[in-house]
């Protein structure tokens, strides 16, 4: 290696621990600890593959290594980690985040001491307030967010005949520019002995007190204009009489969001049609577009047939075009009330079909849509497999007397799904997480009556999760990261049986 090579390696080498250094101090102050667990083993396992010679595969192994911990194994132990909390909506914050807000929060005592202001802007944008008490008449000036007390006579104010128009090189604000930087003004805090003044109106700051105090000693936060006591009860401070504050924050929880889908009635039942739907789509959908699919293969592989490769073309068009964009035409002309589909049932048979209200309908609807879209890949991968099975063995089988149907169970059948039987695994699998189809289509609705959870009849088990993490009714991150553990479990165990299919049929192809 040359010089200039190995100075290459050691700045390149400074840098990335220069940032990395940079980065988990960040992470440490942040209290972030998975993060920088992860990152400090990064850094240490790069300077260990580049420093020494006994890991120099892992220099090769590294490019991908890094990707991967970051890209699949960060996102599942997040998961997880989410997965045994109550984190979502009302409990998104930590619980230092949430007694800050709550110790931030001011209130007017009745009575309290009222001032007209003054605001006057420098140069560099600094701003400072000159505070005239309405009760006393005493001046009071901002400086560094403390009011002292001044004299009109101060030789740091300048005059324009009775008014002041700049004090210390700042110039007085109009009230049209009062208006405009009026958040800053409500975000002022200034301190007045004990107490603080806060805007109050748009003339006059106001006496405001401190709502609320928290004991780090007994755990408890005391609103100091009512003397009631909270508690904090799974990740929300509520008092003796259960009345609680919001927002919470996020504590752990255990297996609760794991029990609840058992326990709860309003979560299990839709949970559990949700479920066994999943399956039966999943099913449904390979099923459907497998037999249609080979169907078309077995007619477009006849050579007696005439203008197959036309016919070819002509099939292949579901599968060229983007797969969003046949679903929102399919949405179109499934509308109930002006799709074209309707509108020929009802000039044909005067009934119209309630495709996205009515569950059964709703559920044929992606059946249908997704048979369109899914079609062409089987009939392609079955073309190819038909091709590939030796034209002797057909003739040996006629020779013996099989007829059409005999050859189809006893030959093309047999031999078709040692190639197409892991693709037909893989294809639930896919479809099990086929979140395009429900969500552009019907949303996963129509509604199931009596859910508490945001569950539709045609939703399917990732839909349902995207529903409960991202829906309008409000997030339930823990909930949905629990449902997203069991079916990465049910993708993971597919997955399994897959690979093992796999290999019983490279066993199966090895004695033909």
């Amino acid at each position: 290696m040359t010089m200039t090579a190995i100075l290459f390696k050691i700045l390149l080498l400074g840098v990335t621990n220069a940032l990395g250094i940079w980065a988990a101090v960040g992470l440490f102050l942040a209290g972030s600890w998975l993060p920088l667990s992860g990152l400090v083993l990064g850094l240490v396992a790069l300077n260990f593959a580049v420093l020494s010679k006994r890991a120099y595969p892992l220099r090769y192994l590294l490019p991908g290594l890094i990707p991967f911990f970051l890209m699949v194994v960060y996102p599942i132990a997040s998961n997880m980690a989410v997965a045994f909390t109550n984190f979502g909506t009302g409990h998104r914050l930590t619980k230092e985040q949430v007694i800050a807000h709550f110790e931030s929060r001011f209130y007017l005592p009745e009575g309290g001491e009222r001032f007209t202001y003054q605001a006057f802007r420098g140069p560099a944008g600094s701003l400072i307030l000159l505070l005239t008490s309405t009760v006393t008449g005493t001046n009071y000036l901002s400086e560094r967010g403390i009011l002292q007390a001044v004299e009109l006579t101060d030789p740091r104010f300048v005059y324009d005949g009775a008014e002041i128009v700049e004090i210390n090189g700042h110039h007085r604000l109009s009230r049209r520019e009062l208006v405009q930087i009026m958040g800053e003004l409500q975000e002022l805090s200034l301190q007045w002995g004990d107490e603080a003044v806060r805007l109050v109106s748009l003339a006059e700051f106001g006496v405001a007190r401190r709502q609320y105090r928290y004991d780090p000693a007994e755990g408890v936060l005391t609103d100091l204009r009512t003397g009631i006591a909270y508690t904090p009860v799974e990740g929300i401070f509520t008092s003796v009489h259960g009345e609680r504050l919001q927002p919470g924050f996020a504590v752990f929880i255990g297996a609760r969001n794991f029990t609840e889908i058992i326990t709860n009635p309003h979560i299990s039942g839709p949970f559990f049609r949700i479920f066994t739907w999943t399956f039966l789509w999943a099913f449904l959908s390979v099923a459907t577009t497998f037999t249609l699919g080979l169907a078309l293969a077995l007619l477009l592989n006849d050579p007696y047939l005439e203008l197959r490769n036309f016919y070819r073309t002509l099939l292949i068009v579901p599968y060229a075009i983007p797969g969003f964009i046949s679903i929102l035409v399919w949405g179109g002309m499934l509308n109930v009330d002006f799709g074209i589909v309707n509108r020929i049932l009802h000039d044909l048979f005067a009934t119209k079909i309630p495709w996205f209200h009515d569950p059964l309908w709703a559920r044929v609807a992606v059946l249908l849509v997704n048979l369109w879209l899914g079609y062409a890949y089987m009939m392609i991968v079955c073309l190819g497999a038909l091709q590939s099975i030796p034209q002797e063995l057909y003739e040996a089988a006629r020779v013996d007397g099989a007829n059409r149907i005999q050859l189809l169970g006893k030959v093309t059948l047999p031999l078709l799904l040692i190639s197409i039987a892991p693709l037909l695994v893989g294809s639930f699998a896919f479809n099990f997480n086929n979140f395009n189809v429900i969500f552009l289509l019907t949303g996963g609705g129509p509604p199931i009556p009596g859910a508490i959870t945001p569950a539709g009849a045609t939703d399917i088990l990732i839909s349902y999760t995207y529903n409960l993490a991202f829906g309008a009714a409000g997030a339930r991150y823990g909930f949905a990261a629990a449902v997203s553990l069991i079916i990465f479990m049910i993708i993971g165990t597919i997955s399994a049986i897959n690979f093992r299919l796999t290999r019983n049929l490279e066993r199966v192809g090895e004695s033909l």
